[in-house]
């Protein structure tokens, strides 16, 4: 038999390719690693009934709150830059929407010119065309790009909604913190108040004898000290009120209007369930989504990246009318053109491989950093509700412990008066006064920062669509 000519062999070739090549298909998505826990190992508040996470700061019995976090997540600058980058992913799965359909393009083009001799000759030239591209996806090429595409616009939103958590529990964070500095404060100032008046009633004993120089230098360091931590307390509160500023982005004195409202109040900590499987809670969590959306995005990049391996069809398509008047003549013509064109990569030095590579290994990156963040957020659940445990065991033995203080001073204050104690018993039951009363704050503070701390842990309130999101 003869054998076949050399372009007759150069399209066998190919359709051996072709053929080999359709073998192939993309790596398939993996399933999402599951949770490293199927319950929750920390005690559960309230039996772990559930609850409505996104009315969660309206009970809180603080209205001030829920209406600078409104504020915050209309203004910041953040939202507004997660919001960007969300119309950025948007824009970017249109376009490669787009890419799956034909792409026609026109053209126009008028010419005229004349001869430099004796005698005059003017050319008009005038054309008009369109062309047309068509590429079939024989290989998966185009519907992964479409995938991944669809993956980060995902991804871009669950970053909003991040973004819109995390901004809630920051600032719910600073105004705690502002509020028990207020408290502590306004405590601060009573002890203050109290030691400058210890402070005048030992000198005066001392002028007549009846208090020792040293009790006297004793009693004015004591009121030293006490106006000294009034003023760094105050410097405290007001580096709070600044970074509600930054937070909630209000001009100064709009915010402290708002906030003398419920001047030295912290909120209420009333308590939200949680579903008793961690799967239920995480599920919400909008980091975790990313993180899955982030890896369906790199498993289809393998894809792409495995697809660009292999052949290349293109079906083209031109048309073209053509006018051409040279000195009195006139004449016109139509061309047209169609047919597939098949491109093959033979040699590329191993950079389609190498393309491949890449992408599984940041497949694998992605991948870990799923499980990574799954293990993060139990952790942070677990640690969360061990806190608000731990501060509700103590906070009986805490209240007793300072009521006891308290009519501890008194008492030796009053034995001071009468003679019977010496002004360091009385310096002394004061301090153990102060910090019982201070801890008694900070374990309400404690209460708050755990509750907003397993706020954030659940992932939040974000069941709210973003902006123009039909627009997907």
């Amino acid at each position: 038999m003869e054998s076949p000519s050399l372009p007759r062999r150069i399209v066998l070739a190919l359709v051996a390719g072709l053929l080999g090549a359709c073998a192939m298909t993309p790596a398939p998505l993996p399933e999402p690693a599951p949770p490293p826990a199927s319950r929750w190992q920390a005690t559960l508040p309230h039996q772990g009934s559930p609850g409505e996470l996104a009315l969660w700061w309206a009970r809180l019995n603080d209205p001030v709150l829920p209406l600078l976090i409104a504020q915050a997540q209309t203004a910041h600058p953040a939202i507004a830059q997660t919001l960007a980058r969300l119309r950025q992913a948007r824009a970017a799965q249109r376009s490669t929407r787009a890419e799956a359909g034909p792409r026609l393009d026109g053209s126009a083009q008028l010419g005229r010119a004349s001869n430099s001799g004796t005698s005059f000759i003017a050319l008009t030239q005038a054309s008009v065309g369109a062309d047309a591209t068509w590429e079939v996806d024989l290989f998966g090429a185009v519907r992964q790009r479409q995938t991944a595409a669809r993956a980060r616009a995902d991804q871009a939103e669950y970053g909003w909604h991040d973004a819109r958590v995390s901004l809630a529990a920051d600032l719910a964070g600073v105004y705690v913190e502002l509020r028990h500095g207020e408290q502590l404060l306004r405590l601060l100032e009573q002890e203050s108040q109290s030691l400058g008046t210890l402070e005048d009633l030992t000198r005066r004993r001392a002028e007549v004898g009846f208090e020792s120089p040293a009790n006297a230098r004793l009693a004015a360091a004591s009121a030293a000290q006490a106006r000294e931590r009034v003023t760094a307390q105050r410097a405290l509160n007001d580096l709070s009120i600044k970074t509600l500023v930054l937070l909630t982005t209000l001009p100064e004195t709009d915010l402290s209007q708002r906030l003398a409202e419920r001047h030295a109040e912290l909120p209420g900590a009333t308590p939200f369930g949680l579903p008793v499987l961690p799967a239920a809670v995480l599920a919400q969590r909008p980091d975790i989504a990313a993180a899955e959306s982030e890896l369906q995005a790199s498993a289809a990049e393998v894809g792409v990246a495995e697809a660009a391996r292999w052949p290349r069809l293109t079906i083209n398509g031109s048309l073209g009318l053509g006018l051409v008047r040279l000195g009195g003549d006139t004449s016109d013509a139509m061309t047209w053109g169609f047919g597939p064109t098949l491109t093959l990569p033979l040699l590329d030095g191993g950079r389609g491989v190498a393309q491949v590579d890449a992408a599984r290994a940041r497949y694998d990156e992605a991948r870990a950093g799923y499980e990574l963040r799954l293990r993060t957020a139990v952790r942070e659940v677990e640690q969360a509700l061990v806190r608000i445990t731990a501060r509700q065991a103590r906070e009986a033995d805490s209240r007793l412990a300072a009521e006891g203080l308290r009519a501890f001073h008194a008492t030796t204050l009053e034995r001071m008066r009468l003679g019977a104690a010496n002004l360091i018993e009385v310096e002394e039951a004061r301090r153990q006064a102060l910090s019982a009363e201070a801890a008694v704050l900070g374990l309400q503070r404690e209460e708050l920062d755990a509750w907003i701390a397993l706020y954030r842990a659940a992932g939040g309130g974000w069941n709210a669509s973003p902006p123009n999101s039909a627009s997907r």
